[in-house]
């Protein structure tokens, strides 16, 4: 298998292994932008988009800043190789026309939100089945700082809105599986700011109201939280279900109801082995790029 990745920063890294450990004959190429770009044993580097025909590659995973999917997409689509997105999709929602095209070519495209593949979630979508929801909150705060240790949190893409950053699109995990429980809301209301004490240009707070017939759902975002919190609380008829996604867990009532030892970082792997036996084959696409654009619309409300 030949896999082609564009964006080699710190989450092509774990694409990186995961592919490893799926099939270790696996060739990684990486298309650089600097002649200078180093060398390693496991990377072979290319340079160019024209260069791309002669490899016949497996499928291309795009992991480069967000502001930059756009152009990079566009630049992908004459050579009819199936696309791995890594999330968030765009920055903006002016890009339908290259959506239109992607569809035009018949391009295989999976936008990678990985929280799908999380044991807690995925159960809690199943138990929630024929209950009657009147309330959901959705929250996801911690400390961007400590997010690539040893590098300038102030210079990552995270921190700059001209570089495609803000937490509002950084973690759209969470609209990511709202969506993906609930589907479609009826309406939308955003709050967003940067006022926190990180001082950086791209939104480091975000709070939505996502309105359903039967109940409403808040979500709050933020970079700032130092003791992180990610966690899901429906309310139902029945009781209380809270989703502690960092531990992967489960409770009901204050009882706990389901636990999984694995982490966040397994969901790579097991998202990659559904890239390659369900989208690569024609089977069911959980987040094509056409449902990852209606996510990223929710998202960016008041941007």
């Amino acid at each position: 298998m030949r896999v082609l990745i564009i964006g080699l920063g710190s989450i092509a890294v774990k694409h990186i292994k995961a592919l490893k450990i799926i099939d270790s004959s696996t060739e990684v190429f990486a298309l650089r932008s600097i002649e200078s770009s180093p060398e390693t044993n496991e990377i072979t580097n290319i340079y160019k988009f024209s260069e791309i025909p002669q490899y016949n590659f497996d499928f291309v995973i795009i992991s480069n800043p967000t502001a930059l999917h756009a152009d990079t997409i566009e630049n992908l689509i004459p050579f009819n190789i199936p696309l791995f997105i890594e999330k968030p999709l765009f920055n903006k929602i002016d890009n339908e026309k290259i959506i239109n095209e992607v569809f035009a070519a018949n391009l295989k495209t999976y936008v990678a939100c990985n929280l799908r593949f999380l044991d807690c979630l995925i159960f809690t979508l199943d138990f929630i089945k024929n209950k009657r929801i009147n309330e959901v909150n959705s929250y996801c705060g911690s400390f961007l700082p400590y997010w690539r240790p040893n590098v300038d949190f102030r210079k990552s893409y995270s921190a700059n809105k001209v570089m495609g950053g803000g937490v509002h699109i950084d973690l759209i995990h969470e609209m990511d599986y709202l969506y993906w429980f609930f589907g479609m809301p009826e309406k939308v209301n955003a709050t967003m700011s940067n006022k926190s004490s990180l001082n950086i240009s791209a939104y480091d707070y975000a709070n939505y109201t996502l309105e359903y017939p039967s109940f409403n759902v808040n979500l709050i975002l933020n970079y700032y939280r130092v003791d992180a919190k990610r966690s899901l609380e429906i309310l139902t008829s029945e009781g209380t279900i809270y989703v502690d996604l960092l531990k992967n867990k489960v409770l009901f009532n204050d009882k706990v109801i389901f636990t999984s030892q694995k982490t966040v970082l397994d969901t790579y792997e097991d998202q990659l082995k559904y890239f390659m036996n369900t989208v690569l084959k024609n089977k069911k696409n959980v987040n094509s790029i056409n449902e990852a654009f209606e996510i990223l619309k929710l998202c960016l409300q008041k941007d």
